[in-house]
């Protein structure tokens, strides 16, 4: 279906880019690298510099795969980790709006679900997956349900291991 290639292609290419760009500005923007090695220390995910230079890593690849439409679940599952450590982490405490001193939740909540979706649409004719027959593995599609649990399974199981791992709150209010 030609709505369901378009939906597909434009969540991708939307939650593709977006990951891209913040990537980019951690690696790049501000105080680059080491500006984000210091932020993840400051909330308590430790060695600043490995998580740092991990997540920028991550971001960079989820948002390149879910642009050129490869690895479709598993790319969704590398975008919701992050979006969820990032909930966790910083962002929950303080409230639901964007704006919220300290950020709230809304924007990773919505990048969350994004990812999810997109997960369960599958990527699409208009990417690498179709054009490669990649769209199923050991004859099961990658989309409905079997796309939603993988992109969960890895992005839940990347987040609780590395907040059980790595994460050591030291302040439990609103971020500054």
């Amino acid at each position: 279906m030609i709505e369901t290639d378009l939906t597909a292609l434009l969540l991708r290419a939307t939650v593709g880019a977006t990951m891209i760009a913040h990537g980019w500005n951690h690696a790049f923007g501000g105080g680059r690298l080491a500006g984000t090695a210091r932020w993840f220390e400051s909330i308590g995910i430790k060695p600043g510099r490995v998580h740092a230079a991990l997540a920028t890593a991550t971001e960079l690849g989820a948002g390149v795969l879910l642009l050129v439409g490869l690895g479709n679940a598993a790319a969704a599952g590398a975008v919701l980790g992050t979006m969820l450590v990032a909930l966790v982490a910083n962002h929950l405490r303080n409230g639901f709006f964007i704006f919220n001193k300290g950020e709230g939740y809304e924007y990773v909540l919505m990048i969350s679900v994004v990812a999810l979706a997109l997960a369960a649409l599958g990527p699409g004719r208009v990417s690498l997956d179709h054009l490669l027959g990649l769209q199923e593995i050991a004859g099961h599609a990658l989309t409905g349900w079997t796309g939603l649990l993988t992109a969960a399974a890895i992005g839940a199981g990347g987040a609780t291991a590395l907040l059980a791992l790595c994460w050591r709150p030291t302040d439990t209010g609103p971020a500054s």
